[in-house]
């Protein structure tokens, strides 16, 4: 081969695909309300409201979309209403996402097995908790934040189904192909000269 034909040869260009963030997915990573519950109760933190926090969610979004309905046509409220769900399932998902991790540190500071660094398992100066104790606590606020955070998710997407009147999907982008246009255009031109 030559260099000429190597050189004109186009590079496939792999595009990562992008898995869109589902309901289902959160309630994967974030604590259900037993969990939240029993975790507050351990931690000596304020128990939630779960069923007020969705009930809420659901409400503003539901009023939302009658104040906008008058301005808005049906698909663009679709549209509108498909970009703030969205973002409530993306932002609850990550927060799933963070106290996963926060856990899993919080398991490993405190498991002696696991502790590279065996000073973090012993008490702490005087007034002070100790590196795993920390790690503990801020792994239980993270629970409750993450909790709510699916609730308000949970809370949106009802809201989604009752105004729209489908149930709620992510929005995937097309993948794009940027040759494939170009492609298209002189395939029309190859046949246009056969007239």
């Amino acid at each position: 081969m030559t260099k000429t034909a190597r050189a004109s040869r186009k590079t496939a260009k792999v595009l990562p695909l992008r898995k869109a963030t589902t309901l289902e997915m959160v309630r994967l990573c974030c604590p259900d309300a037993a969990m939240a519950e029993q975790i507050a109760e351990a931690f000596g933190l304020a128990v939630l409201d779960s069923d007020g926090i969705r009930d809420l969610h659901e409400r503003m979004i539901v009023e939302t979309a009658d104040a906008l309905s008058e301005g808005l046509g049906e698909r663009a409220m679709q549209i509108h209403l498909q970009r703030i769900v969205g973002s409530y399932v993306g932002s609850a998902h990550g927060a799933g996402q963070f106290y996963s991790r926060a856990v899993t540190e919080a398991k490993d500071a405190t498991s002696r097995l696991a502790n590279d660094i065996r000073d973090e398992d012993l008490d702490g100066p005087v007034g002070f908790d100790s590196v795993a104790q920390r790690k503990r606590e801020f792994a239980a606020d993270m629970c409750l934040q993450s909790h709510a955070l699916r609730m308000a998710a949970e809370g949106v997407v009802a809201a989604y189904e009752q105004v729209v009147g489908e149930k709620w999907k992510p929005f995937e982008r097309a993948v794009e192909h940027p040759g494939q246009a170009v492609d298209r255009k002189a395939v029309e031109l190859q046949m246009a000269a056969f007239g």
